[in-house]
């Protein structure tokens, strides 16, 4: 998954540039995601969904980083969930060595369904694969995805719709799995042009969680300041640099930038480093 995959499903392209006086949408959070990264920012509009995604670690066997996501869909949200969870986060820079990938190639949802608050969820052929040394973490993850949303009380889990292996390990699942989070990270930088410019009018300072920006300074390998306007992205998940003049800049060019961020627990933390910038359309 890329940098820009993984924040699309984060914020999507739009960036506000204030808040919004009276917020006219609504953020629908779980317990488990106030509990990791506190309060949701509001939405200027619709109905908005945070939840965490449970990844299991590549450093403690059967404990899980959770990670935080929002979708506009809650009709296939724990579908959605468990397919990016499949999918995994393994080429992220910012975690590379910290997350392991207990799916083996080719693992798929094939259905999840939801009766009198039992959830099952249905796997492709693959997964039973998994190493016997990572079935724990994989169930862990699946499971505690799950139970955080209203109303499920129960996790099932079938490959090709038959019992299997990994059900005996459900039973085990519980809080004590979670990682204790560690300070903010900066995941990536990208810069924003509408589609069909040649040049870029913003960039985004992407983080893995929702952040209050302190300070944010970016420039190029020259060490010249890019002048612009600081402002928070959709659920703070980005500070985005509004440049006053257009920026003929590349894929890969590598952009200096200084943070320093707080997130909505009070976590705080701070870098300085030469990364290469991604570039992405509106």
């Amino acid at each position: 998954m890329s940098l820009f995959l993984l924040v699309a499903f984060f914020v999507g392209c739009t960036s506000r540039q204030e808040p919004p006086a009276e917020a006219k949408g609504r953020v629908n959070a779980t317990a488990a995601f106030v509990k990791s990264f506190g309060p949701v920012p509001p939405v200027d509009k619709g109905t908005c969904y945070g939840f965490v995604i449970y990844f299991p670690s590549a450093k403690e066997a059967g404990k899980v980083l959770p990670f935080p996501f929002f979708t506009f869909d809650e009709a296939s949200l724990k579908k959605v969930a468990l397919g990016k969870l499949v999918a995994g986060m393994g080429d992220q820079k910012a975690y590379q060595g910290e997350l392991a990938q207990p799916f083996p190639a080719g693992s798929r949802v094939l259905e999840v369904s939801e009766t009198a608050g039992t959830v099952t969820v249905n796997f492709s052929k693959e997964v039973n694969s998994a190493k016997e040394q990572q079935q724990q973490a994989l169930v862990n993850a699946v499971v505690l995805t799950l139970r955080q949303f209203t109303g499920v009380t129960k996790v099932v889990i079938k490959v090709e719709g038959a019992e299997n292996s990994l059900e005996k390990l459900v039973a085990k699942t519980d809080e004590s799995a979670v990682l204790p989070l560690a300070p903010p990270r900066l995941l990536g930088v990208v810069g924003m042009k509408e589609k069909g410019a040649a040049n870029v009018e913003e960039i985004d300072a992407f983080f893995d969680r929702p952040v209050d920006i302190k300070e944010l300074t970016l420039s190029g390998t020259d060490g010249k300041k890019i002048e612009g306007d600081i402002f928070q992205s959709v659920f703070d998940m980005a500070g985005v640099l509004k440049s006053k003049t257009p920026l003929s800049l590349q894929e890969g060019t590598p952009v200096k930038i200084h943070w320093r961020v707080t997130d909505k627990l009070g976590r705080s933390a701070s870098g300085d480093g030469e990364i290469p910038l991604e570039i992405r359309q509106h």
